[in-house]
Formats: C-alpha cells, structure tokens, sequence
C-alpha cells in the first residue's frame, strides 16, 4: 500500500470538498490503515501457500479448455488514481475486452466453457491475491475500475480512491449479480456509469465513514458465506 499522502501530495483530479471531508476522517485512522495492511500481507501469502494447488489445478483446466493465457491481465485504477495490472484468472476468449464492453453481462458469448464455472463461483478472484501481497489491492475496498470508468467517476465518487482498490467489498456483495442487470441493457457502458457504478458507489462511501480492521474481517466472512450460498 502507499503511503499515506498529505492533502498537499493528494492529484488535482481527486480534490474537491466530498474528498477532503473523507480525507480528514479517513486521516484520524491512519493507526487502523498500518494494521489493515499486515492483514493483508499475512492473510495474502498464507492463502497463496495453501490454494497453490487449486490454482495449480485451475491453470491446467483454462490451459486445456481454450486458446490463451491462464491469467487475465488488465490495466486498474488503485489508490491515488495509481495505474497497476490486475491479476486474474481467464474467463473469456483470448482479447475478449477487444471484442465487446470492458464489463461483462449475464450469457456473454465471451465466456468459456471453463470460464463460466470459475465465475460462478468467484474463482477467477484468487489470482488477486498477488496484487495484494505486492500492495496494489487490499482484500476490502472499491473494486478496482478501468480507466474509461474511474474519469466518469462525480466528484463524491473520487473519494473513494483515498483507499487502495480491493478483492471485495459490501458493494460487490450486494451487486453480485450485476452482469445479470446488464444482460437487458441496450447500451451497456451507459448502463453501468449511471445506473450500476452509483448504486455500488453509495456502498463504498459508506464503508469510507466505517471503516475498521474488524469491519474489513466481517466483510471478507459475508463474501465467503455469499459465494457458499
């Protein structure tokens, strides 16, 4: 994770009032951020070590089933606006966010065979632990977004960014199901930045005003039980 940045180091692109105010919240909780962080770096490496296998087994089954790279790599908007690669495992045709919208709906033709399996049940995340251990991602926050939709971010949802970007959150959670509510969509970029990235976007300000080490850990439990369900 970066270091925790003045307001004076915070990018022009991010300031505005809603941030500050988050900011100088966010700032009384900076002993919370320090632990937030060995969290994730022991639970990170302690989870790659025992899901070796299962990611061993996953990358031999998207290797066998289609043309293409095991990992799907992607360019991220992290904490700070910082650009990083996110780390996850191939679901779609090799190039497939050359071939349609950069977010996926419900029954998109994209989508192995393997693919659709490894979806269901969020498996196609693990990868992510990588990007967490290197400090790019925390297991809780705002989903990492892509460029084109971090710019059509308003001012409130700029705040967001005050935090690193995160495997989960209670926004995906709730929204779970979301590329089923984009399966009817006639435009489905449009859709999702003012319809979607709202609705999850009021969940991630929220987590802003709560947020503590115990509240990431219960996050990550509901996740869990979510997936199971």
């Amino acid at each position: 994770m970066s270091r925790w940045r003045t307001w004076g180091e915070i990018p022009t692109f991010m300031k505005n009032d809603f941030t500050l105010k988050y900011y100088r919240h966010l700032s009384r909780k900076r002993t919370s951020m320090v632990f937030k962080r060995i969290f994730d770096v022991i639970m990170s490496a302690v989870f790659l070590v025992l899901l070796s296998p299962v990611i061993l087994v996953l990358a031999v089954w998207i290797k066998v089933d289609s043309r293409g790279p095991v990992f799907f790599r992607q360019e991220r908007i992290t904490q700070y606006g910082r650009k990083f690669r996110i780390f996850k495992f191939r679901t779609m045709v090799n190039d497939a966010d050359k071939k349609g919208s950069l977010v996926t709906v419900g029954g998109d033709s994209r989508i192995t065979r393997v693919g659709a399996v490894i979806r269901k049940y969020r498996l196609d995340e693990i990868p992510q632990l990588i990007n967490v251990l290197c400090g790019d991602m925390s297991f809780v926050g705002t989903r990492p977004e892509v460029e084109k939709y971090v710019m059509a971010y308003t001012p409130a949802m700029m705040a967001t960014l005050l935090m690193p970007a995160g495997i989960t959150s209670e926004a995906s959670i709730r929204y779970k199901d979301e590329d089923r509510l984009l399966e009817t969509s006639d435009d489905v970029d449009y859709t999702y930045i003012h319809k979607v990235l709202p609705g999850k976007m009021r969940y991630n300000l929220k987590y802003l005003k709560r947020f503590s080490l115990i509240n990431d850990i219960r996050l990550c439990i509901e996740t869990v039980l979510a997936v199971i369900h």
